[in-house]
């Protein structure tokens, strides 16, 4: 049981850190003050693309703190 334990662990931390990665690369919901200065000349394409890949961060988010949450009652519930 101490080994099943600890490779949950360490799928933990390494859920954890997934996690905070995903979070910090997602931009912003708003551009703020460097939007509006810098005029935000964003082509057609590169704005769905983006849009895009901040989607695909949010999904990977979602499911990520779903599993980090699943290995924490799992672990829990071990000891």
């Amino acid at each position: 049981m101490a080994v099943v334990r600890l490779i949950l662990t360490i799928i933990e931390v390494l859920a954890s850190l997934f996690l905070i990665l995903v979070v910090l690369l997602q931009s912003g919901k708003s551009a703020g003050i460097a939007g509006a200065v810098g005029g935000g000349m964003d082509t057609f394409l590169s704005k769905n693309k983006a849009k895009s890949w901040d989607a695909k961060l949010a999904r990977w988010t979602k499911w990520v703190a779903i599993t980090f949450m699943v290995l924490t009652l799992v672990l829990v519930l071990i000891q």
